[in-house]
């Protein structure tokens, strides 16, 4: 298999190049700290994406933020503030949604080719007990729309073509350190495993879904 991950230098995006090369699947990375991959930059994200040649049997997005480095999560209304919450949906909505803008030249056309993009349970609305979080929530709500709507873009060009939101769980990494409280966390190389397991048995027919690390649909 070839894979071309996205956000290759963060927790989960390192971990799922690491399982993937250990699999003996050739892998082409994308990241900040390598190769001035800025999602917030249209013009970067056009650059670096135009720069790597497909096919690709597997794009694979882990980018996002749960909060901008001056700011973080809400926790009421009145903590709303514009200027973090532009940053947020720049980097979990929009910069997912101009990677998309290429997959149809990325994926094999007549072959089995999977885009999945990291989402996050706390997205689900109807998921949704306890509030806050308005940022982060909106953005990986919005980027599951995003989602829902290319899978079926992609499906009229590339019949088996496959394009979800997936929910890692609560990793391990730098990006969660803060926030983790009490929930249960699991190890980047983990996580990896159980999201390339949900990804390999995947079928097209689930195409625009949103499903969890083991491999269970999440409530829009």
């Amino acid at each position: 298999m070839r894979a071309l991950v996205i956000g290759a230098s963060g927790g989960i995006g390192a971990a799922i190049s690491g399982a993937l090369r250990d699999g003996g699947d050739k892998v082409v990375e994308l990241s900040r700290s390598a190769d001035g991959f800025d999602v917030g930059n249209p013009e970067s994200v056009a650059r670096c994406m135009a720069a790597v040649e497909g096919p690709f049997d597997l794009i694979f997005v882990a980018i996002g933020i749960l909060a901008p480095l001056w700011g973080a999560p809400e926790k009421s209304l009145s903590a709303i503030k514009a200027d973090q919450m532009a940053r947020v949906f720049a980097v979990n909505t929009i910069g997912p949604a101009l990677v998309l803008r290429h997959a149809a030249d990325l994926l094999p056309k007549d072959n089995r080719g999977v885009v999945a993009v990291l989402s996050a349970r706390v997205g689900s609305i109807g998921d949704n007990q306890i509030g806050g979080w308005y940022s982060y929530r909106a953005s990986k709500a919005a980027l599951n729309q995003i989602v829902h709507g290319a899978a079926i873009e992609l499906g009229r060009s590339h019949k088996q073509s496959i394009c979800v939101a997936l929910h890692p769980g609560t990793v391990e990494t730098a990006f969660t350190a803060k926030y983790a409280d009490r929930h249960k966390t699991v190890p980047p190389a983990q996580a990896a495993g159980n999201l390339l397991s949900v990804i390999a048995n995947l079928t097209p027919d689930q195409s625009g879904g949103f499903y969890d690390y083991a491999g269970q649909e999440v409530a829009w």
